[in-house]
Formats: structure tokens, sequence, C-alpha cells
């Protein structure tokens, strides 16, 4: 038996017709006479009265046609799921990232997404952290991975992938590198090279020096860890990064870390509530990926 004849079944019973019945379901009525055959062989038993003019249910038909209705209401009831997340096969996906991050379990969930659901359009944009705010909050984005010196932006939801204190980094030669532990009086007699404002790092230093009444000295600033780096460990200035960005370059720089600034810089996912499907299986392809991974060089808080 499958679905077809069940439907052939239900239209004679409600009809009370083979003609009417075959009407509805568009096709002649011997192909509904025949369908109904083969499900009363399959069923052994008769499901019609054949022996009057009008077409009666038997006994076995009456009670067949509770659950073939049953039946069928299931079976809409999947189509009806799966038209629910049609949005996840047809949708697009607004994604934000903060400027200069390489941190690779964000690449990796966005490609296990795309291979799960290869219809949804997913766009990648970069843009510093303020402003990823703003068009989350606006909707412009539907996620955003952001650097951020707060747990949560207001009126989003977020979750925190990583969490750092802050490191002064500088050349072996500097003499900062001959101090196990450096304070921001420490820092601000330097010229600094960090994030730009608007990133996690920078509203990090920032407001620990407004806190204290400094006013750090930064003589250079780029969006990329990278360049931070390469700047710092050509003589320019003390870097200011988090600990796993200067960890890759151990050979170029000394991280020294800067022990009365206790506000961590975050990397977080920062989204709406009430999103659509297609963010809600993001941000689970999302959380897996930080979950089984440590720490990836270059993130940008």
């Amino acid at each position: 038996m499958d679905l077809r004849q069940l439907e052939y079944f239900v239209a004679v019973a409600e009809e009370g017709s083979f003609t009417r019945a075959a009407r509805r379901v568009h096709i002649s009525q011997s192909g509904v006479s025949a369908q109904i055959r083969h499900l009363e062989r399959v069923l052994g038993a008769e499901l019609f009265d054949r022996s009057t003019r009008t077409v009666a249910l038997t006994a076995a038909g009456r009670a067949a046609l509770v659950h073939a209705r049953s039946a069928l209401a299931a079976a809409a009831a999947v189509g009806q799921a799966v038209d629910e997340v049609s949005d996840l096969i047809r949708g697009r996906l607004s994604v934000g990232m903060v400027i200069g991050c390489t941190l690779t379990p964000l690449f990796d969930a966005l490609a296990a997404f795309h291979r799960a659901h290869p219809g949804v359009e997913v766009v990648l944009t970069e843009q510093n952290s303020d402003r990823l705010v703003e068009e989350v909050r606006a909707g412009a984005l539907d996620l955003a991975l952001i650097g951020t010196a707060t747990a949560a932006p207001e009126g989003l939801e977020a979750q925190t992938v990583v969490s750092e204190r802050l490191v002064a980094a500088v050349p072996a030669r500097h003499p900062l590198a001959r101090r196990r532990r450096l304070t921001l009086d420490d820092l601000i007699a330097h010229p600094l090279v960090c994030m730009p404002p608007g990133t996690g790092l920078r509203t990090v230093l920032d407001d620990a020096c407004a806190a204290r009444g400094l006013h750090p000295r930064v003589a250079l600033q780029a969006s990329a860890a990278d360049a931070v780096v390469d700047l710092a460990a050509r003589g320019l200035g003390v870097a200011v990064l988090s600990a796993s960005m200067v960890a890759a370059h151990r050979d170029r720089l000394t991280a020294r870390p800067l022990v009365d600034v206790e506000t961590p810089a975050l990397l977080a996912l920062v989204w709406k509530n009430g999103h659509h499907p297609a963010v809600r299986v993001a941000l689970g392809h999302l959380r897996r990926s930080f979950a089984v991974t440590d720490r990836a060089g270059g993130e940008q808080p």
C-alpha cells in the first residue's frame, strides 16, 4: 500500500462516487478503481459495497477510513515541517567578522554550514566591532564575530568564544623585555602599536587608561594582528595584543602581561533574538566548531 492508494480511498469515501473521486484526484475513473482494488487485495478485505447503485463503505472500509485519514495527515505534517525550514534552502545568511580576524573555527563553521545547506547564500563582510554591532541591531547582519570588552552588547544575544588578558610585546633588545611583569605606567612611557578604535583590544586598553587618568601615545595602528607584530618587531613601538596573537611570533617578540589590566578582551558571537532558521543552524555549527577548537593563531579580540 502507498499514500496514493490511501488518497484515492479517502476521496471515494468522501465523494460517495468513483466518478467524482476521479475528478477530485485528476485521474481516470478506471485508474481509481484499479488502485482501490489493489489496496483491497493488500488488506484482504473489500472496502466498498458495490452491490448497490451508490458507493458505500463496508465495515472494514469504515475502520480503515480513520487510519487512512491519519496517515495522510501525518504525511502532510512531514511536508509542512520541511516547508518551515525552506528558508534554509533558499535563504541568505549575512555574517560579519571583525577586521583582521583569521580565526579558523569561524571559517570551518561556515564551510560546514555551506556543505550542509548549499542553497543558502552566505555573505561575509569585515568591519570594526562597533559597526558590526550596529548592523546586527539594525538587521543588516544576521550575526557577527566581534571583539568587545563587555559580555553582551545591549539588545543583543552573545556567546563568548575567546577571553584573554592583554599583553605588551617587544623585541628581545627592548628595555621592557627585561621586566617580568608590566603595568600601564610602564607601558605609556613608550610609543604604542595597537588595533584601531572600535576593536575589543583597543576598547579594553583605552578604558583601562582612562580609569587611571593615563594618556597612552599610540604611534601606529593596524587592523591585522600580524601587521601590529611586524611594526613592533621593527622597533616602531610596543605592541598591545592578546597572548595568543603573540604566541606564533615568539622568535620575534617577547610578551609580558599587563598586571593592572584585569578586564579581558573578548571575542564573541552576537545576534538578535527571533533569528530565522538559517541563523539558528549556523549558530549550531559555530558553537560546535569553537567548542572543539582550543585557540587558533591570529584571533582579534
